[in-house]
Parts: C-alpha cells; sequence; structure tokens
C-alpha cells in the first residue's frame, strides 16, 4: 500500500502512527538548537549549542544521508517500513528540512554574538576594520599564512583535487586571458584559527575570514571575480562485510585499517558554501564533485563551529555568568572510601548515576583487582573510551600482574575505529587476550565481570552500565552503573563473554536480556504481561527511557498496549518514530524529550505497577540496529532500594517541565504549556547530589587528594 506524505515525513493518512526515522532526527537536532535561542541558557553555553547543532548535523549526513545515497543507487524502489518512503523521497524531505533550519541556526549564531558585544567578546567583520587592524591582518596574512597555503588552480588541464571531508576551503572564480578559472585554498590545520585583535576587549577574525579577504594577494595574476568558503561533507557509511577485505589473510585490524582509509575517500553528500558565489561557480562545483544543485547549502554563520568550545574555555573563569555554574561529580554516599569496593558490592549492590556521582569508585574497583593476588580473571566489552583512559591503564596494569584478562574491543564504534585499534595494540601488547564482536554485529553492551577465588571457591562482580567506560564523557552524559555481586546475574554475564569469545550468541538467558536473540522477544513478552493485566481489568504501566525509538515490533506492540488501556510513559531524548496521542491507537501513550545541559544517555525499562514491577538498565535503545543486529545487555535491578532510586530518576524526568519537550498527535514537540513546577530533572539530580554527598558521614567520604588512607595503602602492594 502507498502512503502519501508530507515534508515532515508524517504520513497523511488519518490515524497514523508512524514518523520518519530521518526526518524525527532532525527534530531531535532542531531541539539542540532550541538550547541556543534558549534566554535562560547562559551565552557562551548558547553558542556551543549552535556548534552541537551544526556537528550533530554533519554526522547525520555522513552516516543518514550517506546511507540513503548509497540505497538509492543499489535499490531506488525500496521503501522505508514505516512511512513508506523511498530513498529519493526521504532525501528530497531532509533537503527540505535542512534548507529551513539552516537560517534558523545562522541567526542564532548572529543573535548570541551580538549579545556577547555587551560582554566584550566580538567577532569582528572583515569589512568592518579599523584602520590598523586591517594593516596587521594584512602583514599577519603575508608573514604567517600565506608562506603555508598550498593555491591550486582548476581548469580543462588541472582536475578538481581531493577536498577532504569537513575541512575548510577558499574557492575563488578567476578571469584569465584562457577563460574563466577556479582558484581553490585548502585552509590548513597548522594555521590558527582564531586570530586575536586585542585582549579587552576581546575581538577576533577566523582565518577563513581572513584568507577570503586576502585571496587576490594569492593569485595577483588573475583578476577575482567571486570568492567563497567552501566545505565538502562525504559519506562516511563504511562496513566491514567489504568481500574484497574479509580475506581469511587479514588480522580484523588491517581490514577496519583500510576501511578507516576507504571512508576518507567516500562520494560527497553535502557541499556548503559561506559568501557571495554566482550560479557559475555552484554549477561548476557540482559539476566536479558529481552532486546536485540541491545537495548545496548556503550559510552565513561559520561553516565550522568548532571553535566556539575554544571561546567558551577562554572565558569560563573570568566571565563564569556566561557559562553554566560549575558542577564537578560527587561522591557518591553509598561508597565507604575506607573499605575495598568489592567488600562493599558484596554485602550489598550499588549503583552510580552519572554524571551526577563520580566514575572515580568504578576505577577504584579497577585498580584494587589489580592489586588483588585473589583475583583470577577480569573481562569486559570496550566501545568508546577517553583519550587518556584510566580505565585502559587497569586493564594494562591486571595484565602485567599475571591476571587473566579478556577484553572485547569493538573495532567497528563508528568515528573511534582508529582510537581502539590503538587501544586493542597497547592491550594486546600487555598481555591481554583481545576478541572482537561476531561478524556482522557491533557489540554495543557496556559489560565487566570480575572473578576472585576466595576461601576455595569463586565469588563474581558483575558491573552492566548504560554508557561507556569512559572517564570524559561520564561528567557529560547522564548513565547509570550497577555493581553487583549477585550470582545469578554473573552467570548472565559468564555466558555472554562465554559466547562472544567462541563467536557465537547468548540464545537463553535467566537474568539478563541479550540482543540480538534474547532481547527484543523478553520486551514483547512484558509489554503483552501488561496488556494481559489491562485487559483484565488491572492497572498496568510501562515506562522507558531511551534515546531513540524506531524498532517497528516494539512501536506495534506499544500501540497495541495503548489501545488496551495500558499507561505508557516514554521518555525519548532522539529520534522517535512512533507517533503518541493518536486517537484510538496512541492515545495511552505520552513521549517526553528533555534536551539541557547534559546528554540523556541512560536506558531504563520499567513494566508493571508498583506490587509487581520489573526494572532493567540497558545499554539497548529500541532500535533494530539495537535489538536484533548488535550484542547489546539490560540487567534486572533486584535489589529493592535501587530499585525504588531508579524509578524515582525517571519519574523526576517525567515531572520535568522547563527542559522537557511533549511530543503532539502531529508528531511535533512542544514545551509543557503549564509549568506547575518550575522542576528541571538535571538541576534536581545535581542539587540531590551535592546535598547527599555534604550529608554523607566523614568516614565515608574522599579525603582532600581524593583518596582514602585505605586506598592509597591498598595502591602501594
Amino acid at each position: 500500500m502507498i502512503v502519501n506524505y508530507d515534508k515532515t515525513g508524517v504520513t497523511t493518512m488519518a490515524g497514523n502512527i508512524y514518523d520518519n526515522r530521518e526526518l524525527s532526527w532532525l527534530k531531535f537536532n532542531q531541539r539542540v538548537l532550541q538550547e541556543s535561542l534558549d534566554t535562560t541558557v547562559p551565552l557562551l553555553e548558547r553558542l556551543t549549542f549552535t556548534a552541537i547543532f551544526q556537528s550533530n548535523l554533519d554526522e547525520f549526513f555522513m552516516v543518514r544521508v550517506g546511507t540513503l545515497f548509497d540505497q538509492l543507487l543499489t535499490d531506488p524502489e525500496l521503501r522505508e517500513n514505516k512511512t513508506n518512503m523511498t530513498s529519493r523521497e526521504q532525501l528530497d524531505s531532509i533537503f527540505a528540512r535542512v534548507r529551513k533550519t539552516e537560517p534558523q541556526k545562522d541567526k542564532a549564531y548572529r543573535d548570541i554574538m551580538k549579545l556577547l558585544e555587551k560582554h566584550d567578546i566580538k567577532q569582528v567583520s572583515m569589512d568592518r576594520l579599523t584602520d590598523e587592524e586591517d594593516a596587521f591582518l594584512r602583514e599577519y596574512f603575508r608573514a604567517e599564512i600565506q608562506p603555508v597555503l598550498s593555491p591550486l588552480i582548476i581548469d580543462k588541464r588541472h582536475p578538481l583535487p581531493f577536498i577532504k571531508n569537513k575541512e575548510l576551503y577558499i574557492a575563488v572564480r578567476l578571469d584569465s586571458k584562457s577563460g574563466n578559472k577556479i582558484g581553490l585554498l585548502p585552509v590548513s590545520e597548522r594555521i590558527k584559527r582564531v586570530i586575536q585583535l586585542s585582549r579587552r576587549p576581546f575581538r577576533f577574525v577566523l582565518a577563513e575570514d581572513v584568507i577570503l579577504k586576502y585571496a587576490s594577494e594569492v593569485f595577483e595574476n588573475y583578476s577575482v571575480l567571486e570568492k567563497s568558503i567552501i566545505r565538502v561533507t562525504r559519506n562516511a557509511d563504511i562496513s566491514e562485510d567489504d568481500d574484497s577485505l574479509l580475506d581469511n589473510d587479514f588480522d580484523f585490524r588491517d581490514v577496519m585499517e583500510e576501511l578507516i582509509k576507504k571512508r576518507k575517500k567516500l562520494a560527497p553528500v553535502r557541499l556548503q558554501i559561506c559568501g557571495a558565489t554566482g550560479s557559475e561557480m555552484v554549477k561548476y562545483l557540482c559539476k566536479r564533485l558529481e552532486i546536485s544543485e540541491n545537495q548545496v547549502f548556503s550559510a552565513s554563520a561559520p561553516l565550522d563551529l568548532s571553535f566556539t568550545f575554544m571561546i567558551k574555555s577562554m572565558f569560563e573563569t573570568s566571565k563564569p555568568e556566561l557559562c553554566y555554574m560549575h558542577f564537578a561529580p560527587q561522591h557518591s554516599p553509598a561508597i565507604n572510601e575506607n573499605r575495598p569496593m568489592a567488600e562493599q558490592i558484596r554485602q550489598k549492590d550499588i549503583i552510580l548515576h552519572y554524571p551526577y556521582e563520580s566514575i572515580k569508585p568504578f576505577i577504584r574497583m579497577l585498580n584494587e583487582a589489580a592489586a588483588d593476588p585473589d583475583v583470577v580473571s577480569v573481562k569486559i566489552t570496550l566501545y568508546r573510551l577517553a583519550r587518556n583512559s584510566k580505565i585502559i591503564q587497569a586493564l594494562v596494569d591486571m595484565a602485567e600482574r599475571g591476571k587473566d584478562v579478556l577484553v572485547l574491543v569493538e573495532l567497528r564504534a563508528r568515528f573511534d575505529e582508529e582510537n581502539n585499534i590503538g587501544w586493542s595494540k597497547r592491550l594486546q601488547n600487555a598481555g591481554c587476550t583481545i576478541i572482537y564482536g561476531p561478524p556482522g554485529l557491533k557489540v554495543h553492551s557496556k559489560l565487566l565481570l570480575i572473578t576472585r577465588r576466595r576461601g576455595g571457591r569463586l565469588e563474581y562482580i558483575t558491573q552492566v552500565g548504560t554508557g561507556n567506560y569512559n572517564e570524559k564523557t561520564s561528567e557529560l552524559y547522564t548513565d547509570l552503573s550497577l555493581l553487583t555481586a549477585n550470582e545469578k546475574i554473573a552467570a548472565g554475564a559468564l555466558e555472554v563473554f562465554n559466547a562472544l569469545s567462541l563467536g557465537s550468541l547468548v540464545k537463553k538467558s535467566d537474568s539478563l536480556l541479550v540482543a540480538p536473540l534474547c532481547l527484543q522477544s523478553k520486551v514483547i513478552e512484558m509489554i503483552d504481561e501488561e496488556i494481559m493485566q489491562a485487559r483484565s481489568g488491572n492497572k498496568a504501566y510501562i515506562g522507558i527511557k531511551i534515546n531513540s525509538l524506531s524498532d517497528k515490533v516494539i512501536i506495534d506492540k506499544l500501540a497495541e498496549a495503548s489501545q488496551a488501556g495500558v499507561r505508557t510513559e516514554l521518555v525519548i531524548r532522539g529520534l522517535c518514530c512512533l507517533i503518541s496521542g493518536v486517537k484510538g491507537k496512541t492515545d495511552n501513550i505520552r513521549v517526553t524529550s528533555i534536551v539541557g545541559r547534559f546528554l540523556e544517555h541512560s536506558r531504563i525499562y520499567i513494566f508493571g505497577t508498583k506490587q509487581r514491577r520489573k526494572v532493567y538498565i540497558s545499554s539497548a535503545d529500541f532500535m533494530t540496529r539495537n535489538t536484533v543486529k548488535r550484542v547489546e545487555v539490560a540487567v534486572p535491578v533486584y535489589d529493592p532500594d535501587i530499585k525504588d532510586r531508579v524509578v524515582n530518576i525517571f519519574e523526576t524526568l517525567i515531572s520535568d517541565d522547563t527542559k522537557a519537550r511533549i511530543q503532539g498527535s502531529d508528531g511535533m514537540y512542544r514545551r509543557k504549556s503549564v509549568r506547575r513546577k518550575n522542576i528541571s530533572a538535571q538541576d534536581t539530580f545535581m542539587t540531590e547530589a551535592i546535598e547527599k554527598a555534604a550529608s554523607a558521614p566523614a568516614e565515608r567520604k574522599p579525603d582532600d587528594s581524593g583518596f582514602s588512607d585505605f586506598y592509597k595503602s591498598f595502591l602501594m602492594q
């Protein structure tokens, strides 16, 4: 059946409950952009939200748009399974939406920069330089910039050179006796991007604007007809399934290194232009890049806004009013700094809530395990890691102390492949056993198992998390990390690691939900239980917090639950292909999205009312790629206190009436119309973490150095 659709990606058929995945993601990125417009957000934070919006969109074009172009080449009639749109229809709708939102980003940037002028921070327009600034920049260009430029002429004899992904170039149309030519100036990474004109007030220009202004000095033998800044985005949708690479003689690391090289050379999917560019240059560039003019996007704001993070860092101390109030992850009152972590976990399960609570206890647990002579083995899955990872160092220490350390390193973590290849080599050189995920399936689970021989028997500590083993993101992303000595959970973790070691999959687990074979089906079973309860006249409830929802099997089952009368609350930060509030179909479902200071990353599944409630935390979103195409793990929360805490976290998010947006039956998101309590969930969690850390008994707190006397002596062993 062919279904009509509009430019929002929502089908026009009455009672439709599906939204298009790609266009729903663009709605999410629009919510990110809205943070740059929110006057309650400090100015420099608003500025960086424009950069986050832009960076998100870059990756969207590289991955999702790139995938759609690939589909267009291989199967142009293939239709998406929810809104029935072809790849071409999706691309046309994407381009229309982006063309509408890009000017909003440009205006947000201009407005914020105008407001920053009142705080003595000003980006100076190149046509408004003082005579002294003009003279300074001309000399700066000649002395510091021009010597490292590599100008190129493009004509019939000289083809367009390879234009690197996301890098800035100055394109100049030149008049000469032999006809029009194109001049190209790569903006080298060796050139300082932000050029300071004065300190107080802080006045600056961007290097690409300086090169644009003085480009005629480089092409002095030509007459410059027009010039602009350009930026190309390339397809980054690579796959390790390339038959030419999967030779049995290849190490998988070698395969991934070849694929990374291949990615850098993939086809362009977008051309961005900033500056006065006529149709002749645009047509020329499109022809040479082999793209359509529909893939060209004009902008007035800088094409690369990453420099805004540097601007913010420059003034965090001197102008704190322009940034969020400083917050450091707090000590968890559940943890006693003067007792070994394993001893505390054996006594009672512990959960850490990042970034409100510190990741340090988890790292302490690893370091203690390295020093503990009774620990015989450690098994862990790694997906994304911090640049100077203390977790890697702890694993290296374990291996060098003779412990059996098994590390699954996911080399296919997109855009972290090179980092993970390097980490895998370092771990292997230290004596760790390195394994990779099953062919065609990324291992996205966050799972750790520590085995200790004590008194003639084996004991286990298991950690299951919703986020990566990454100290940096633990201060920026909201995540949950469960530490438990529960033997049933340990048995489930051991099943996962044994399967991964043998290249097989877990088909059944008595404790964990494990994708790809026994997570989606178990979720459906628990939804069915709520449907049965509702049809029997009992109260039924489903609460889900995830990043994204696109799995049609789960969407259809949630709609069925709604029609049976199951009250369903979904907290979904990103894309959501289910439309809530559709009369008679999804009117018992409410979808909330929260975009704020921290990136909402934790996944929580709640099934049932209080008396029979099941609670899980997980690494898996409800996307087909997670539920049936990756290795993911969800762990049940057994401890009653922790279960209540996880439910309270979820209920606080649902109560947010400051940063929350509610999805309407038209698929659009709006802030709550009435703010009853002025609750910001993230502010609430920060306040609670500070208060609880302050009220914890003194013996439970870390000393001023961050390490207890016990911990120091333990590490000296």
